[in-house]
């Protein structure tokens, strides 16, 4: 049942956004985050564009809600994909969205890291985002 599958993934990817926590993040500057685990060259390699995001994002015109639920997805498919690194586009201003989208996603233990996009993929209105995927192992043989 794939569907049910997909519904129950996106659930529980995104339980982990609270909209009370408030994680430690650098005010100066453009926004970014590295997980304690990883290296902070990831976040340089986001900066400079080393990474192309295989996956899009758009949370233009979504509730606060629907938004913590799509990103829930993102991260859900892109682990069951193999996707490293993805694109969320919360758009420009002081708009809820994107004052909220880095605190959820620096909530989220499969976030490895995220950083302001460069300018071709939206610059201070998108971020792109390391998701750490499974492991990929090869089917067993009989």
């Amino acid at each position: 049942v794939p569907v049910k599958r997909l519904i129950q993934e996106q659930a529980d990817a995104s339980h982990y956004f609270s909209d009370e926590f408030q994680p430690l993040l650098n005010t100066e500057g453009p926004v970014k985050y590295v997980r304690p685990d990883v290296s902070h060259f990831e976040a340089k390699k986001l900066r400079r564009g080393d990474y192309s995001p295989e996956l899009f994002l758009d949370l233009h015109g979504l509730t606060q809600l629907q938004a913590k639920q799509e990103l829930g997805a993102l991260i859900a498919a892109c682990r069951r994909e193999h996707v490293f690194c993805a694109c969320v586009m919360h758009g420009h201003g002081k708009h809820i969205l994107k004052q909220q989208t880095p605190l959820w996603l620096a909530q989220h233990p499969h976030v490895m890291a995220f950083h302001q996009a460069p300018k071709e993929y939206g610059g201070d209105a998108a971020l792109l985002v390391l998701i750490e995927v499974e492991e990929w192992l090869p089917p067993e043989l009989p």
